[in-house]
Formats: C-alpha cells, structure tokens, sequence
C-alpha cells in the first residue's frame, strides 16, 4: 500500500515538473532576429586610435572622398608600379600586363603572359632598356620583362609575393607559402636567405635595412632586419636570429613602399576596410618598435580589404586599388594636410 502511495505521489511531481517547463518554454522571451538593416561602416574616429611615433602632429588622413578614379580599363588589376610616368598593372584576370598614363588614364596592352604578380619592382637596365621584374605567384616564378620580352629568370619558388632591390646585383623575394626571403640574382641563381616568416608579402629595402610584412601574424606585422649582418653570416638564417619588430598589431598587411620622404607606406586591414598607413622607420627601430596605435594613417578608405596595388610616385603621387576590382584610385600625398616628418 505504502509503495502505491509513494508511486502515485512521484507521478504527480513528476507531471506538475513537466507542466511548469512547458509553461516556461511558451511564455519565455523569444531570441531578437537578426537585424535586415546594413550596419554602417565604422568611422575613422571609432576605429583608430593614433599616437604618431614622429615629432610633427598627426593631421587629419585622407578618406574616399579625396581619391580620384584613373582608370577602370583593366578587368582585375593586382601588382601595381609607377614608373618615369607610367603605371604598369599586372591583371590576373587575363594574365596580362598593361600599361597606363599615371595623369590621363590611357591604357594600353603591355604583354602577355604573366599570370599573377601581386608586387612589380620597375627599372631600366644599362642600355636604358625597361625592366620588369615580376614574381608571378601562379606560376611560382620570377618573371623579367625586358623591353617587351619576358623570359622566367627563377622557377620553383613558393608561391612568390614580394620583390625589392637590395643590391645590384641581387633581388629578395618573399615566399608565402614557404615562408622564407630568397636571395635572386639576374642570372638565375638563387638561395635561401631567411627563414622562419609568418606568410611574407611586401617587402622593402632602406639602405641596409629590410622590413618585410607577416601577413600570417598581427603580432609580426612588419619586421626588420639588418641585412649587413646576413651578407656577411651566410644565407639560410633563421629569423629567430635575425628579425626584430618594426610594427605589431596589424591585420593582413600586404604591400609596402618606401617613398621619397623617407617614410614606409604599407596597406593593411581595419575590420573590413583598406588602410594605409605609415611610420618612420627609423623612429620604430630606435624604439624597440611601433604599435599599430602609433602608424600615421594615409588613407582610411571604403575599398574592402586588401589593398593588393599600392605604389607612390617620386612626387609623393600615391595609387592604390582593391583585389578584384577595376578602379585605380590616386591622390596627391604633396602639399596635403597629411603631417610633414
């Protein structure tokens, strides 16, 4: 008798248990939908937060506003150089490279045949022949174009990005899928020159120094090394026992430019935007290094991130494109409200 009271006395728990869960899920506050309104793109004031690492005040960046359009001939552009008046594009649309008036926009079919080169390092050769160096990811090589006629110079590279000039007779090119800098010369040889990188992309020399960008780490964005020290240790170093910081804490930077004011220009992502930035070098090596609270902003822009074309005229004349997108934009970086360090 007793176990038949307890038994019924447990099904009634049990039943006004259910009941009041029941009760709870009906009356609960359902979760908000999500939104259908676009949220707005954040502003430049509450994105960024700049102490600039120069002496001069930091004046107010330019912003879309300020860009103007050059051209929309080229169907993908990617590897952008200015040179002696010309702008010559790299399209890994249909794998040609064109060249355009860097002040009327006329474009012009330059060769075919390089399928995609996110960095192009322009020159004249001796004979005052127009020299291309172009590291053709896709194909995993270093491509020359010289007056018109290109040849493969280095094959069997790892998803080459970047490419600077560190002597006469020797180019260092980054390798993003290998995670190294190698060594190139004209002539076909090539070696390891640093390893131990977080995907490399743009690259640039200053003398003896060589800032390199870790697309792969915020916390290794930019770093520098002194090249002297490799010439003379060898190739194949380490960048554990080479490398120090330049900048940390930016996203995705990919290209980078020294310009003629002796400033290191690099675009990089905030949030969804394109940004470029820059520091003195100079400044963040004596410093241990910067932080990105402390990179000058150039260009707060609307063009989704990255920026794969960035190049800067002798006359501070700054073009810059998004991936996948026709539009070269540029402005004057000369007599801007920009800060002068």
């Amino acid at each position: 008798m007793r176990r038949g009271v307890i038994f019924g006395l447990l099904l009634v728990l049990w039943a006004s248990l259910t009941f009041s869960l029941a009760v709870a899920q009906d009356t609960a506050t359902p979760p908000a939908l999500p939104t259908k309104t676009p949220t707005a793109l954040p502003t430049l004031a509450e994105t960024v937060s700049v102490t600039p690492v120069a002496s001069a005040p930091l004046l107010q960046p330019f912003t879309q506003a300020d860009l103007t359009i050059l051209t929309g001939n080229v169907q993908r552009p990617n590897g952008l150089a200015w040179f002696d008046g010309k702008l010559y594009v790299s399209c890994s649309g249909d794998w040609t490279v064109y060249e355009i008036d860097s002040a009327s926009g006329t474009t012009s079919q330059y060769i075919y045949g390089v399928k995609n080169s996110n960095t192009i390092y322009a020159a004249t050769s001796a004979d005052n022949r127009l020299n291309l160096w172009m590291p053709d990811f896709m194909s995993n090589s270093l491509v020359l174009i010289e007056n018109g006629v290109s040849r493969n110079v280095v094959e069997n590279l790892e998803g080459p990005w970047g490419i600077a000039r560190w002597s006469d007779d020797t180019f260092l090119v980054t390798n993003l899928k290998g995670n190294t800098i190698v060594a190139v010369h004209p002539d076909g040889q090539f070696q390891e020159w640093l390893s131990g990188l977080r995907s490399p992309t743009g690259v640039a020399v200053d003398g003896n120094y060589v800032y390199v960008a870790n697309t792969g780490s915020a916390r290794r964005a930019i770093e520098w090394i002194d090249a002297s020290n490799i010439a003379v240790s060898g190739v194949g170093v380490s960048a554990k026992d080479a490398v120090q910081p330049l900048v940390s804490g930016l996203q995705n930077t990919t290209n980078m430019v020294m310009a003629a004011d002796g400033m290191l220009y690099f675009s990089y992502a905030l949030g969804a935007r394109g940004v470029v930035g820059r520091v003195d070098p100079s400044v963040c090596r004596a410093n241990g290094g910067c932080t990105n609270a402390q990179v000058e902003v150039v260009l707060f822009s609307e063009l989704a991130a990255p920026l794969a074309g960035l190049t800067i005229s002798p006359e501070m004349n700054l073009y810059v494109h998004t991936i996948f997108s026709p539009d070269i934009y540029t402005v004057s970086l000369s007599g801007t409200p920009l800060s002068s360090n």
